[in-house]
């Protein structure tokens, strides 16, 4: 992930706490670890995630494994008060090697930004015991659609999902997490989908989903500005697309996100 498109500066990483926060009520709608004990994190971050487990299953502990060593420094900080329930790894969780082996895994927003996902649940798998429970939720970026026009924002988000492909992420992942999951072994497999549907009913919901997504866009910037591929114009035309869709009651914006549950 050292091409992980949104950076590691310390704005990001406040964003991603606000991400998770955010969408909680949609990821974590049916995810189900009560009776698991040790729960495998691949892709932790900053721990934004991590927090939300500890915090809705108290008798977990948690294993937090991430490449990145400024975001797992970030985490030891988020999540300090929750003492031995949580321990931090880094590495490439393709390549993952632990001695213990777990009975949940959670991978959130993470198979996205590496070049073979199926490679690291493979290795998610290896480290799971017989019947442990499974959850892995992506994004699935082609499913935007924005009406009526918005054509600075279709623009921006479509730049950022070629560039993201061309630095060995996918921005639509999400929709190949049944055939990944199966291909890797996992049984029962099951999925759903959750997002955002805004139009004339959705009321003061618009302005918080517009505002949360003007961030997450923006996130890229820095990225997409450094290679050239889009001009800091083009960065705030795709904001003013947002703000317009934030206040037209009349728009329409449809966004779905995929979760796969499964058990070994």
């Amino acid at each position: 992930m050292a091409n992980y498109v949104h950076g590691f500066d310390p704005e990001e990483q406040l964003r991603l706490k606000e991400q998770a926060e955010f969408l909680a009520p949609m990821v974590y709608k049916e995810v189900d670890f009560s009776g698991c004990r040790q729960l495998l994190e691949v892709g932790s971050g900053v721990g934004a995630q991590s927090r939300i487990l500890l915090e809705r299953f108290p008798d977990l502990q948690i294993t937090c494994v991430d490449a990145s060593a400024v975001q797992l420094a970030q985490a030891r900080i988020n999540l300090a008060s929750f003492g031995d329930r949580v321990r931090f790894v880094e590495q490439d969780g393709c390549v993952l090697q632990l001695v213990e082996r777990f009975d949940a895994a959670f991978v959130c927003w993470t198979l996205e930004h590496v070049p073979s996902p199926i490679q690291l649940l493979v290795k998610l798998k290896e480290h799971l015991q017989p019947g442990a429970r499974v959850y892995v939720t992506e994004v699935f970026n082609s499913s935007l659609y924005v009406s009526p026009g918005f054509s600075h924002l279709q623009h921006y988000v479509e730049v950022m999902s070629n560039f993201q492909r061309m630095i060995g992420g996918n921005p639509d992942v999400g929709i190949e997490l049944g055939n990944l999951m199966t291909e890797a072994g996992f049984s029962a497999c099951s999925t759903r989908f959750d997002g955002f549907y805004l139009d004339a009913r959705s009321g003061e919901k618009r302005k918080a989903v517009t505002e949360y997504w003007k961030e997450l866009l923006k996130s890229a910037a820095p990225a997409l500005l450094a290679e050239g591929i889009v001009t800091p114009s083009a960065v705030q035309k795709m904001e003013e697309d947002l703000e317009k869709l934030g206040k037209d009651e009349n728009a329409i914006f449809f966004y779905q996100f995929v979760q796969a549950k499964a058990t070994l």
